[in-house]
């Protein structure tokens, strides 16, 4: 069971990943994502480190990859779908690839979970694919 989403950004993979990496900011998110609370004394790119996203997304950093440019997270608590009494074992995970063509970046935005009651990839698909356009407009015409 998951999601799976990607798209191509018009920027270097490392711009991306530089943006992507700081668990605590999402200001390339700009109307998607509204608030990030930071939770507890961890260190943004810290396993472990938390946030509260738009006030009702709790999750915690499980790994983070600068070699790989790759990170996940568990999401323990939110609304509907992925409340903890509807789904468990939820983990997403942000992948940044270079595309050589064009100094491009492929970016894939995926998830998967034990059990659920259902509705998770319903629920969860529309915003990752916010998510990724939003990242896209973030960087679109900035001039590299």
């Amino acid at each position: 069971m998951g999601c799976y989403n990607s798209c191509i950004v018009d920027a270097s993979a490392d711009r991306v990943w530089h943006a992507l990496r700081d668990f605590h900011d999402l200001s390339w998110a700009w109307g998607v994502i509204e608030t990030v609370d930071r939770v507890g004394p961890k260190a943004p790119d810290q396993i472990g480190a938390q946030r509260v996203l738009n006030g009702v997304f709790k999750e915690t950093l499980l790994a983070l990859d600068d070699n790989e440019r790759e990170f996940s997270y568990s999401i323990d608590d939110g609304p509907d779908a992925v409340s903890p009494d509807r789904v468990s074992g939820y983990v997403g995970r942000v992948s940044v690839f270079p595309v050589t063509d064009g100094d491009k970046t492929f970016v894939a935005w995926s998830s998967s979970w034990r059990e659920s009651q259902g509705g998770v990839e319903e629920f969860c698909d529309p915003i990752y694919k916010a998510l990724l356009g939003a990242l896209q407009k973030h960087f679109a015409g900035d001039g590299k």
